[in-house]
């Protein structure tokens, strides 16, 4: 069974970004089966493949309400009083880089990760732009797809993984868009271990019981189908009771099954430990995010609190990336909707909205690392050089997992749609 729920972070425009779409028990069963069936369906409507054979999967961190570049990457020591705010830069292991002093993991490891400095976004409290290349306005019309879609269009192999995993539910910016709804992310709630197991009282028999009924039903269906759209259900459920039984999904989202050291290392940034075991089980595109940074007031008491926390899930995830061999297997990139204002705000010590620039921190997927790429202004106003648009840092992680983001597909009236409209690389990760 198919559920919609609830829980909807609220930024400052007042707006609710609904988390939605749970998959449960034997009702997931149906519920993949006809996703997968979509899937092959949408294939031998516009087959295309990988510009690369070897697997290779993104990990998309989103920091919700806007975090502040000023803070974080792109700080401003010589900056007056109100612009620079109450950090100070440290020197990371890379001559010439600095960052905030509340990233001293990430300074240590700086040799495996990359800044750019001068990504222009736009204003608005949405994920789409960041997932999709394209803001929700647009989008509203427009319908492309997310980051996560593209590689289920396209990476999809024949496995029981799911090759689109949100940790953080669905929003706009995790739609499928015209690529339709076989390409929507799996989501869970919490751990998610529930919606992989098996009901309570269904044993494996009942199971294969209830996947000979499923058959038999289906095959009354395509009977009566006249398009021919029901040929192959049958494998395609047994893919998806396949989903249920192997519990190769349900195992990598089971924490309990890490070394309780390692769980000591990742306690209270759990998501980033359960996105490396979703890449190593396979999985194509895991999103997630953390922490609230519509930060219009307290900006460096919230800071205080969420940047050390933050620093840990990035330097712990990207450093078990390495210790496994995935760094060039596994692109990551973690960033906001925009920045916030690089000058304080007098009435209640915060950063508002800033959309001219922002910093989006990339790692690993055999890119160049060890870099601050691009420049902001003396006060972090605006792009001083290498300005870049979020669908160039897009196109850059496309490629980095063999993606070519030049390539089209069909909207809804079957007109060719380019994945991003700006394909540019950032020419100094590449």
């Amino acid at each position: 069974m198919m559920s919609f729920l609830g829980r909807s972070p609220t930024f400052c425009d007042g707006l609710s970004r609904r988390n939605f779409l749970r998959l449960g028990a034997f009702g997931a069963g149906l519920t993949l089966a006809d996703t997968l069936r979509l899937q092959a369906a949408s294939k031998k409507q516009s087959p295309t493949t990988s510009s690369s054979s070897a697997p290779k999967a993104a990990i998309m961190i989103y920091l919700p309400g806007g975090p502040s570049h000023m803070d974080m990457y792109d700080l401003k020591p010589d900056a007056p009083a109100e612009f620079r705010g109450e950090f100070k830069p440290i020197q990371t292991n890379v001559n010439g880089v600095q960052i905030s002093e509340y990233f001293p993991m990430q300074a240590k490891m700086w040799d495996k990760l990359s800044v750019i400095r001068s990504v222009t976004a736009h204003d608005e409290h949405s994920d789409s732009t960041v997932m999709t290349g394209f803001s929700e306005q647009v989008n509203k019309t427009g319908s492309h797809p997310s980051f996560g879609s593209v590689v289920s269009k396209l990476n999809n192999g024949n496995t029981d993984i799911p090759p689109f995993v949100s940790l953080r539910g669905m929003s706009i910016g995790t739609e499928p868009g015209f690529l339709g709804v076989a390409h929507r992310p799996f989501t869970s709630e919490g751990q998610g271990t529930s919606n992989l197991r098996l009901a309570q009282g269904v044993t494996n028999t009942r199971l294969d019981d209830r996947k000979d009924l499923l058959a038999k039903f289906d095959t009354t269906r395509r009977e009566i189908d006249q398009t021919g759209s029901m040929s192959g259900m049958d494998v395609f459920a047994q893919r998806a009771f396949d989903m249920i039984a192997s519990g190769e999904v349900r195992k990598a989202l089971d924490l309990k099954n890490e070394d309780p050291r390692t769980r000591d290392r990742y306690k209270g940034v759990e998501q980033f430990l359960t996105a490396r075991r979703l890449v190593e089980a396979g999985v194509g595109c895991v999103t997630l995010s953390y922490g609230g940074w519509d930060t219009h007031s307290d900006n460096f008491k919230s800071l205080r609190t969420q940047l050390p926390m933050l620093d840990r899930g990035i330097a712990n995830l990207i450093q078990d990336l390495h210790d496994r061999g995935m760094q060039d297997d596994v692109v990551t990139v973690c960033w906001g909707e925009f920045g916030r204002t690089p000058k304080i705000n007098n009435s209640n010590a915060g950063r508002d909205h800033w959309s001219p620039v922002m910093s989006a921190m990339v790692a690993g997927g055999g890119l160049k690392m060890g870099q601050a790429i691009g420049a902001s202004s003396a006060r972090g106003e605006y792009p001083k050089d290498r300005p870049y648009k979020v669908p160039n840092v897009l196109s850059t992680l496309y490629k980095a997992i063999g993606i070519d983001p030049s390539q089209t597909f069909p909207n809804g009236t079957g007109r060719p749609m380019y994945v991003l409209d700006e394909r540019d690389l950032v020419t100094e990760l590449v």
